[in-house]
């Protein structure tokens, strides 16, 4: 075990041996910190978290109360391999969240990037790749193995299937049930979740160029809403907005190979 002398540790938590604390963080009342854990610089356990397996924490993360972190994933074909959970730096996972390691089978990596908001009662599953900066609210899950793209959001309750890919700067509706892959900078919605437009509000939050937002929502209308065949109408967005970083996003989203189909607008 190995803890820096300037962290705060409540004498009613329990760290196993083998833990390693690091700089100034902070553990509050009835904690229970597992063998493999290690807590980067600063990081605080506000009260009655339990951080177990091979989970690593990044500095300045925040877990508050009932938050279930590192154990054992909830697949039927675990059988107790030394797999790993690594969170990154300056999160705020808040009380009864649930994130799990990975498989042998997904890789053995789960991994959350850093100044994520995971809200009350999220679940990130086991094998899951999360970008940076991304929120999700609620009751939101992920099932095992997303890939979820930098700056996402996902609203309360909704759920995504496993092997989903979310594109960066995605928005996911609430209650939203999410079967196939997302397009970056999609907006979806619906109990089976419809593409229903671009995640415009974001995109202009993030100082984006006007030019390439409208360049983008006329590659989205020849793509999804003119009835063309999407092969057919990527190829030709492909060429008619060549300079459109954005647009080539999309369009190297929907190339990828994917276990997934992909997220569409409902057909009328």
């Amino acid at each position: 075990m190995s803890i820096d002398p300037s962290a705060n540790i409540h004498p009613s938590s329990v760290i196993e041996d083998g833990a390693v604390i690091g700089a100034n963080v902070t553990i509050g009342p009835l904690c229970v910190v597992g063998a493999e854990v290690t807590l980067g610089a600063g990081v605080t356990l506000k009260s009655h978290v339990a951080v177990d397996g091979w989970t690593e924490i990044g500095a300045d993360t925040v877990i508050f109360p009932f938050a279930s972190i590192g154990h054992i994933p909830q697949d039927l074909k675990f059988g107790g391999e030394r797999t790993k959970l690594e969170i990154g730096e300056r999160n705020r996972i808040r009380e009864h969240v649930t994130m799990n390691p990975g498989t042998v089978g997904g890789g053995g990596l789960t991994k959350v990037g850093n100044d994520g908001l995971y809200m009350m009662g999220v679940h990130v599953g086991h094998d899951c790749i999360v970008g940076n900066g991304v929120i999700l609210a609620n009751n939101a899950s992920l099932g095992g193995h997303c890939i979820i793209g930098d700056n996402v959001v996902i609203g309360a309750l909704a759920g995504v299937h496993q092997f989903c890919r979310v594109g960066r700067g995605a928005m996911i509706g609430g209650l939203a049930a999410v079967v196939a892959d997302v397009i970056p900078m999609g907006m979806v919605q619906g109990d089976r979740a419809n593409l229903d437009g671009l995640n415009l509000v974001g995109l202009k939050r993030a100082g984006v160029d006007k030019a390439q937002i409208h360049g983008l929502r006329a590659a989205f209308k020849s793509i999804f809403t003119q009835g063309a065949k999407i092969s057919d109408a990527v190829a030709e967005a492909k060429l008619t907005h060549a300079g459109n970083p954005l647009v080539q996003e999309v369009i190297s989203f929907i190339e990828d190979e994917t276990l997934r189909s992909l997220t569409t607008p409902r057909q009328n």
